[in-house]
């Protein structure tokens, strides 16, 4: 299927995880994809292995933190590839686990919000313009089976991920009829590299919590962001879809 051919998209935080899987999903139905992370090492190191040729998987560093820096991926990304038509706001971090509100560092509440919240929302305030200007097109943000229930322990991270919803939804109202729809998915536990290094009994704990028993893999994510993105959902703006196991449903 090469229903993006033509199409110019951005993946945020694609270095590794969920992010490299949808970027990866992007190139192989045919868009040029701009892959993003902290590191341009790291970043250039992904684009190799996704896309030797280095003519689909483009690296850009890019600190979502910092809204030059995400202005700067917009215009950078106009500037080279004549337009911008996808976007995925998937850059996140959890933050530390097991930790009540009363004892999360203000540094770490902080960088929290500021990257998987604040972060989304300059992804919105430079990426809808370029979107208009290039005719229309999608957006996907990456919230969490967070996003809807409340997990103690992990408070900011919940909390911005509920957030990531509410930006969604006024986001998709506010330019529902001027040609550019966003969405929102709702991982549980996904088998990424990172999960994949813990014990055996962490994983299997994960896999339990949902009712299927098992983890998401990265492509059943990957290929429920590519169908929001594309004409297939054409009738779908500030929708949230869960990609739990059935997690939200208990």
């Amino acid at each position: 299927m090469n229903d993006f051919d033509g199409k110019v998209a951005i993946v945020t935080g694609a270095t590794t995880g969920i992010g490299e899987g949808i970027a990866e999903e992007l190139c192989q139905r045919g868009a040029t994809v701009i892959i993003t992370g902290r590191r341009l090492a790291s970043v250039e190191q992904t684009a190799r292995r996704m896309d030797p040729t280095g003519q689909h998987v483009i690296p850009m560093e890019s600190d979502v933190r910092d809204h030059l820096s995400v202005k700067a991926l917009v215009d950078n990304t106009v500037e080279k590839f004549g337009g911008l038509h996808m976007l995925v706001n998937n850059a996140g971090i959890t933050g530390p686990h097991n930790v009540n509100i009363c004892n999360y560092s203000i540094d770490d509440w902080n960088d929290v919000i500021n990257t998987d919240l604040s972060g989304t929302f300059f992804g919105l305030k430079y990426g809808i313009p370029a979107i208009l200007r290039s005719g229309g097109g999608a957006i996907v943000n990456l919230s969490s089976s967070n996003g809807i229930v409340g997990i103690p322990g992990i408070a900011p991270y919940t909390a911005a991920k509920h957030g990531v919803l509410g930006l969604t939804r006024s986001a998709a109202l506010e330019f529902a009829d001027k040609g550019i729809r966003i969405n929102a998915v709702g991982p549980g536990y996904v088998e990424t590299p990172h999960m994949q290094a813990l014990p055996v009994e962490a994983r299997e704990w994960m896999a339990s919590t949902h009712p299927m028993k098992r983890m998401a893999t990265r492509a059943e994510v990957a290929k429920t962001v590519a169908f929001l993105l594309s004409d297939e959902s054409s009738f779908t703006t500030g929708a949230y879809y869960a990609i739990d196991g059935g997690y939200t449903a208990q």
